[in-house]
This record gives C-alpha cells, sequence and structure tokens, in this order.
C-alpha cells in the first residue's frame, strides 16, 4: 500500500477489531480506531461522528456490536457504509455471521450502498473460549449453551484477522464473499475434551434450556432483552447448518486454517484460564 493510504477500524478495540488492527499496523498501514474512546471518538448511532472518523480513509473494517442480526444494524451500518463510498473509501470488508439468516439483510443493505464491499461470514470463534462469555465458564470446569451438542468449524480469530487485512490491503477481493471456518469441526463436548488437554484441568459441556441460559445471564448482570437476543442467535446457527468446514481461509492466505487444539495450547500458555 502506499503511505497516503488509511484503514478505519470499527469496533477497533474489539475481539476481532484490535487483531485487524495491529495487523495493519504491523505492516505499515495507517490505522485508524473506530470507537467512543478513538481520536476522533466514533459511535455507530452518532452520525455525527461519522464524517470525522471517515476523513482522509481509504479502506473501512465494519465490525458492528453487538451482532449484524439485531434489530436496527442492518440500516445502520448500510448508511454508515454510503457514507463511506459517497467520502471516497475504495475498499470495505464487513464481518458477518456464517449461516446467520438475521445478518443477511445487513449484508445486501451493505453491497447495495458499497458493492465492492469483501463479505468476511465468520464460524463461531474459538476466543469466545477464552476472550469471551465461556471464559468463566471454562474456569469453572462447564461451558453451557442453549442449544444441541452440534459439531462447529471453530475459526482462530487470527486467521479472520490476516483474511480481513488481506482483502483491506490488497486486489483481487472487492465484491467477495468468504466463509471463514477452522479445518474441523467439533462438538462443543469434543472441544470441551480438547480444551481440558490443553488446560490440564477438566473441562466440560453442558446443553440447557433457553430460560436457564437467559436466567444465569441476568443473574451476571446481562439486560434480558440481550440475553434474549444472544439464545435467539445461537439457536439460529448452532443447529447444524454450518458444520461443514471451508477451505476459504486458505485460499485467501495460502496456507491452511489454525486448528482448535493449536489455539487452546497457543490460549492455555496465557494462563487465561488458571
Amino acid at each position: 500500500m502506499t503511505t497516503h493510504e488509511r484503514i478505519l477500524v470499527t469496533g477497533g478495540t474489539g475481539m476481532t477489531g484490535r487483531r485487524v488492527t495491529n495487523l495493519l499496523e504491523q505492516r505499515g498501514v495507517d490505522t485508524r480506531v473506530g470507537s467512543r474512546s478513538g481520536t476522533p471518538p466514533f459511535e455507530w448511532h452518532d452520525t455525527g461522528t461519522w464524517d470525522p472518523v471517515l476523513e482522509g480513509v481509504t479502506g473501512v473494517y465494519l465490525c458492528y456490536h453487538p451482532d449484524l442480526a439485531f434489530p436496527g444494524a442492518a440500516e445502520t451500518v448500510a448508511a454508515f457504509a454510503a457514507r463511506a463510498a459517497e467520502r471516497g473509501v475504495r475498499r470495505a470488508v464487513l464481518l458477518s455471521g456464517r449461516g446467520e439468516d438475521g445478518a443477511l439483510a445487513a449484508e445486501h443493505a451493505v453491497r447495495e450502498a458499497f458493492p465492492a464491499t469483501t463479505l468476511a461470514r465468520s464460524s463461531y470463534f474459538a476466543q469466545n473460549f477464552s476472550e469471551s462469555f465461556l471464559t468463566e465458564q471454562v474456569r469453572a470446569g462447564t461451558t453451557l449453551l442453549p442449544v444441541p451438542d452440534v459439531a462447529e468449524p471453530f475459526i482462530d480469530l487470527d486467521d479472520l484477522a490476516e483474511v480481513a487485512v488481506t482483502a483491506l490491503t490488497g486486489d483481487g477481493h472487492a465484491g467477495r464473499t468468504y466463509d471463514l471456518t477452522g479445518p474441523r469441526s467439533l462438538t462443543f463436548t469434543e472441544a470441551a475434551a480438547v480444551l481440558s488437554e490443553a488446560s490440564g484441568r477438566t473441562v466440560e459441556h453442558r446443553s440447557i434450556t433457553p430460560e436457564e441460559y437467559v436466567g444465569g445471564a441476568v443473574a451476571e448482570g446481562l439486560p434480558a432483552e440481550l440475553a434474549q437476543g444472544l439464545v435467539e442467535i445461537f439457536q439460529g446457527t448452532l443447529d447444524g447448518r454450518n458444520t461443514e468446514p471451508t477451505e476459504d481461509v486458505g485460499r485467501v492466505l495460502g496456507r491452511p486454517a489454525g486448528d482448535f487444539a493449536d489455539y487452546a495450547r497457543r490460549a492455555a500458555r496465557t494462563g487465561v484460564w488458571a
């Protein structure tokens, strides 16, 4: 990339965004973090922050929080993508959910506003076990989800970030759709066994009812509306529809996707589950 290019990373302090930011900076790319604490600050629902954060930007990573499937997300992200296109942004990558019906509306809306957008459809994050809502459950020895014990090709977010950066900094990815998965599928019970081996502690998995999940999440401080929204997303994606792995990570990066066991060993070395 030439020195005058600048990439905006929305959600730049989150699980995927900080990885995208770090990779861009390692490659010497002028990078701007889009967040409430950024300079200038950015907020999805405050359109007054949009033009300042897009100033001088040539590429943008679109990562909407909490999820594209939530009400109003499609309209908000599409409007921001349209504003980016109007201001001369040339490349965009939208983080989406693989097999997530609710995210399809956002994908279509963003593509209409910015046809060159690259869609990065992600399978279930491996890092949910070490950097998100499952971390404490792993420490406690039991992971709990309101879905059957389906097989999922967990994606290592380091791979996802590298695909996003490749699309943001290279040619040949405009308008493409990538389904990003790990190289094999594991049930959550099998994933718990891998986590047990990597961490040296016993980890089990148990399927629970939606009511039990919402009750537990609310007891831990999560708003009931958000907890119910997560249940709907889990039930709409973790039902077997996404079990089959793809080779899109390898097609983009020229190497195989990282295995869940490699992720688990790497995470365990950080002491996150100690």
